[in-house]
């Protein structure tokens, strides 16, 4: 948080959410309790109707978004708005059936957690807020990052009752049903990345999977690879070498962000790399340059997070995103997302297939601008270009108010971010600044037809 709102200026509350919003079993009245926090510092109060911007927790504690989430603070002040931060259910202290243990134990306990209940859940925490302060005319922005700016434009498109609209940063709603194919997708971006930064370290990169593949099948070779990786436990097969590299240069691609840009970190090591002019001596130093001097890398010791144990459900459920898919100039090895093979791997873990058409059928993204041009409204759909989830990205405006706003250099999810005066370039104080112009345009508007409705 920035020095003027630190996080002690945040109070924490707790509703009796609703454990299932869309049955009337028995079971489905059950509830839990579900984390939010809000900080009235800069609120104009219910009087005038002083707006709320609303953040809408994705797949982790809301405490992390607490300490990045730079956007409602820093523009608090200017709208005299009420700052809300609400816990995804699932996560954190969000958590039902009174333990984690319990709450993730099999697909009964977990059919709970899907996107559809948790915007319930913020429409009825919201309306519960607003009604406690005697706040029912005060406007509602909602804002989200990533899945949670996919959930944010939902929650407009599903609950425009509740929301006057929608700022969703770095939402790649179109990521669903083939709507992008797998080739055009995630990887390819990460390629164009890299090879922007540099064409040799590309082409290194891009040969540099079937060398450690060779290397591999030979007498002794995992042990060589092992050795030259610095690993922390020997290598059983090469594929746990491969995905921490493809892991590596996909975490540098979706953060490159100023000041230090990853990307060019990586590829600068790759090429002046000075102990060897082999190919994986080159890679091994953008490992270095990148991670920095460990004496380890590679299948490092690590728990599995909440965001690991929560994400997979979520993507063996209704957040089907087909990650994989390879085009010929890829720098990744050739790859096709094979749907069969991975409905099977999710039924063997949790017991029931996904429903990999789900999203697209309950929110849309076929045809968006021909369904939303005339029933949406006041959506933001915020892109860095370099992140590689903007390949499922609104990159076009819809209509007048259903708007794309992207950056040429910008990474994932950067213009919600904690800004930084010192490094921040303009265009991100500028793809700022557009963001807050729409939002007061849409407010503006708000008050004008409350005033006149009230007539």
């Amino acid at each position: 948080m920035s020095a003027a709102d630190p996080i002690n200026d945040f109070e924490t509350f707790y509703y009796n959410q609703t454990l299932d919003h869309f049955n009337f079993r028995p079971d489905s009245f059950n509830t839990f309790q579900q984390r939010y926090l809000i900080n009235f510092k800069h609120w104009g109060g219910s009087n005038v109707s002083a707006p709320i911007f609303a953040y809408l927790g994705e797949e982790d504690a809301i405490d992390v978004d607490l300490s990045i989430i730079g956007f409602l603070n820093e523009n608090a002040h200017q709208f005299q708005a009420l700052q809300i931060f609400i816990e995804h259910r699932y996560y954190g202290k969000s958590v039902p059936f009174g333990s984690r243990e319990e709450a993730f134990q099999n697909a009964d306990t977990l059919g709970y957690f899907n996107s559809a209940q948790a915007l319930a859940d913020y429409a009825e925490v919201l309306i519960h807020v607003k009604k406690k302060l005697h706040a029912q005319h005060s406007p509602v922005i909602v804002i989200g990052a990533s899945y949670g700016g996919m959930l944010a434009s939902w929650f407009r498109l599903k609950y425009p009752h509740v929301a006057l609209g929608a700022l969703a940063s770095s939402a790649p709603i179109l990521y669903f049903d083939n709507i992008v194919p797998p080739e055009d997708g995630y990887y390819s971006i990460v390629t164009k990345d890299f090879r922007e930064a540099s064409e040799t370290c590309y082409q290194t990169i891009k040969k540099s999977w079937s060398e450690i593949d060779a290397i591999a099948s030979q007498p002794e070779g995992l042990s060589f690879l092992s050795e030259k990786f610095h690993t922390c436990r020997p290598l059983k097969k090469s594929s746990e070498l491969k995905n921490y590299l493809d892991n590596l240069y996909c975490n540098a691609a979706q953060y490159n962000s100023p000041p230090s840009y990853p990307v060019t970190v990586v590829c600068g090591a790759i090429d002046g790399a000075s102990h060897g002019n082999d190919t994986l001596s080159k890679i091994f130093a953008g490992v270095v340059a990148y991670r920095g001097n460990k004496s380890c890398y590679v299948n490092e010791p690590k728990n599995k997070s909440e965001t690991d144990v929560g994400w997979r459900w979520q993507t063996c459920s209704d957040m089907v995103i087909p990650m994989a898919g390879v085009s010929n100039d890829s720098m990744f090895p050739a790859y096709q997302f094979d749907l069969k093979d991975y409905i099977k791997s999710c039924k063997a873990q949790y017991g029931v297939p996904p429903r990999p058409h789900w999203a697209a059928t309950y929110f849309g993204g076929h045809d968006i601008k021909l369904a939303l041009e005339w029933f949406a409204s006041n959506i933001i759909f915020s892109n860095g270009l370099r992140d590689p989830y903007s390949s499922g990205g609104v990159l076009e405006d819809i209509s007048d108010t259903v708007v794309a706003v992207h950056a040429k250099n910008g990474s994932h999810c950067l213009d919600i971010l904690n800004a930084n005066n010192i490094t921040d370039p303009d265009w991100l104080v500028n793809q700022r600044k557009i963001e807050v112009k729409i939002i007061k345009r849409w407010i503006a508007k708000y008050y004008a037809d409350l005033q006149a409705f009230k007539k």
